[in-house]
């Protein structure tokens, strides 16, 4: 039996268990050999257990196909046990489930299914459809079908453009109406032995995407299952028989690029399951020769691309390259949680480091101290730039990389999702003169991107605007912008002296960590200068305590001061699976709600869109308090915490917890995100 693969015998049974994944030619000729060999011996009836195996390509699927095939011929059959979601979402797209048995005893041949015929028109009508499932009402049927001719549009794309249902679920009337698969996109479930048959541009142009290609018939991914001649050109270009699968628009553009520039190694990016559950001591390679040898060649190249291209692509704001003593792996954040993505083999790791120190420009032989660089980068038509840092750890360098993606930064201070009341109160202070403004929360609450939409709302001609960043993040115009360079002794100190020579007429600090800075920027604000920073606090008031607590005088920051605003970023509800329901009683009890259930929330239910967290994109919430003359006085008779907190609290304030409530009723996020944010016991 092949190296790769175990066979058991239970009865008239013959058991096959491949180990690995089934998507290179080594992995396939194994299985088709073992199939070889039990049909020898006359083993006719036969058992594949996909336990072991994460991925398959279209040549492991003709490889089991001809092997039910000749099997069937001889009385018996092929049965598949235990395949993942994932395999299951292949065989159902290939329709390779029409043919042979999963889960199901063998009971003989079936007869090949037929490729799927985008030219059998649906019985059902579409409208029909969907207002028998209650997404759409018949008047607004009717208003849609009156805009047909005008438009000369189909009815689908004018239903999803009025807003009237979501492409989701549009995709799956026409599911239904066409009798075809509807399925979520993601990596593993397109083969890149079938996007060769396919030019990428006239992929893209037609917007499809080649998943599988099994004995000539190309399973085809596309939003409009009526698109005849796009495919028929795939059908002339590929040479092969066409079967559809509906997947959203967005979903096919996003994959493309992947598809096309997938890696070797693909399998240990979809697969999570450790190859070896037998906990061993690691044997990294110590030959830094073969090490560089190994990162410049083409599979460590595109594995490395293949990681920056979905980091991108799944909005995640980090991505973390780590080792431990028995595995490697790759994580990313996404929406401040981590999720791991990918796991390559540990041999390969030093190589994935050593490509990623060359795209930075760093010393690829210095593996024992930490080194920091950048690396920018144009994916998806998009220019990316992602922040290098290393860190020797126990069994290798770990490496972190901050994706920083211009196109999705909010520099409009209209999107920042300050409730009505708090953006004219923020504009309000942005209209000052003169004065000192204060952004804080904690690290990665998004105080840096609230600074840069301020400026961005105040940049003008007439205005000498100046920042001091530790580092530079986003290049905006007409704004003179300076890096603080520590190496060389360049510190915020001595940039901002140097700044308020430069007659400028607003000040932005990326960050105020000394009583040195907190000084000057006091000074400037009193001196007629506009200053904006940023601060670690938790809260609005506590801004306040930590400026004196570096040694600015109470009457200096009373006069300084005019506003402070904190906040945090919780994770949206997911609006791909989000439901609603009604509040518990002890959630309405908590939150001060009748006990009626006449409080609706909302929660995501989990989705391949999310990771299945429920949870897509962030939003802020936000706490603003503007320094009156109660507080100025409180501030220079050196009030405590409590008594500031009283003041304001007389006077109609609403905290970081009002705000987030106000977003659950919303429904955009949950209680439950509100008290991880603002750490609620």
């Amino acid at each position: 039996m092949a190296e790769g693969i175990v066979q058991t015998r239970v009865g008239a049974m013959s058991y096959l268990a491949p180990a690995r994944p089934l998507t290179d030619d080594e992995a396939n000729a194994e299985l088709q050999a073992a199939f070889t060999s039990c049909i020898a011996a006359h083993n006719v009836r036969l058992v594949l257990d996909l336990a072991a195996v994460p991925l398959v390509n279209g040549r492991a699927l003709e490889v089991m196909l001809d092997a039910h095939a000749r099997l069937g011929t001889l009385g018996g059959g092929l049965k598949l046990l235990n395949p993942n979601g994932l395999l299951r979402d292949i065989f159902r797209a290939t329709g390779f489930d029409d043919s042979v048995d999963i889960g199901d005893p063998v009971a003989g041949p079936k007869a090949p299914a037929e490729a799927a015929n985008p030219r059998a028109a649906g019985k059902k009508r579409l409208g029909d459809i969907l207002i028998a499932r209650g997404l759409l009402k018949a008047e607004q049927l009717t208003q849609a079908i009156r805009l047909q001719g005008p438009l000369a549009r189909k009815l689908g794309r004018i239903l999803v453009d009025k807003g009237f249902v979501r492409e989701g679920d549009l995709l799956e009337a026409l599911s239904e109406q066409f009798a075809l698969p509807c399925l979520s996109l993601r990596p593993g479930l397109f083969d890149p032995a079938a996007a060769v048959l396919l030019d990428k541009e006239v992929a893209r142009r037609l917007e499809v995407l080649p998943l599988f290609c099994v004995h000539k018939v190309l399973t085809l991914a596309t939003h409009d299952p009526q698109s005849i001649p796009a495919f028929d050109e795939v059908a002339a270009h590929s040479g092969c028989r066409v079967r559809l699968v509906l997947t959203r628009r967005e979903e096919i553009l996003a994959h493309i690029a992947e598809a096309y520039d997938v890696s070797v190694h693909a399998g240990a990016f979809i697969s999570t399951q450790d190859r070896d559950l037998e906990l061993v001591e690691s044997h990294l390679p110590d030959d830094y020769a073969q090490i560089d040898e190994l990162a410049s060649t083409s599979p460590v190249i595109n594995m490395v691309n293949a990681v920056i291209q979905r980091a991108v692509r799944d909005r995640a704001s980090d991505i973390h390259v780590e080792i431990s003593r028995s595995r490697a792996r790759v994580r990313f954040r996404i929406d401040g949680v981590l999720y791991e993505v990918m796991a390559p083999a540990q041999e390969l790791y030093p190589a994935i480091v050593s490509r990623l120190k060359v795209m930075a420009n760093l010393d690829i032989a210095e593996r024992r101290m930490p080194q920091d660089g950048r690396i920018q980068v144009v994916t998806q038509g998009r220019t990316i730039d992602l922040r290098f840092s290393s860190l020797p750890g126990l069994f290798g360098e770990k490496v972190v990389l901050r994706v920083l993606d211009k196109s999705q930064s909010v520099l409009d201070v209209e999107k920042l999702a300050l409730s009505a009341a708090n953006l004219a109160r923020f504009k309000r202070l942005l209209a000052r003169s003169h004065g000192l403004i204060l952004v804080t929360g904690p690290t990665g609450s998004g105080k840096t991107t609230t600074l840069y939409a301020a400026i961005n709302h105040l940049k003008s001609i007439e205005k000498n605007i100046v920042t001091i960043e530790d580092p530079v993040e986003f290049q905006l115009d007409i704004i003179n912008q300076n890096q603080v360079n520590e190496a060389i002794g360049l510190s915020f100190p001595k940039v901002l002296k140097h700044v308020l020579r430069q007659d400028p007429d607003i000040i932005m600090v990326g960050e105020i960590r000394d009583r040195q800075t907190a000084e000057i920027a006091v000074q400037a604000a009193l001196t007629g200068h506009l200053v904006l920073s940023t601060l670690h606090t938790n809260d609005a008031l506590g801004a306040i305590s930590r400026m004196i607590e570096m040694g600015v005088e109470p009457y200096l920051l009373a006069s300084a001061l005019i506003g402070v605003m904190a906040q945090r970023l919780v994770r949206q509800v997911c609006a791909e699976c989000k439901t609603s329901y009604l509040a518990p009683a002890e959630v309405a009890a908590a939150c001060g709600w009748p006990a009626d259930g006449s409080y609706r929330l909302a929660r995501g239910r989990g989705c391949p869109a999310c990771y299945d967290s429920g949870y897509k994109g962030r939003l802020a919430i936000h706490e603003l308090v503007e320094i009156d003359e109660q507080l100025q006085r409180r501030i220079v008779a050196k009030a405590s915490i409590e008594e500031l907190c009283a003041c304001v609290q007389a006077a109609g304030h609403r905290g970081l917890y009002d705000d987030g409530m106000d977003s659950v009723l919303a429904g955009k996020t949950t209680p439950e995100e509100i008290a991880r944010a603002i750490h609620l016991e």
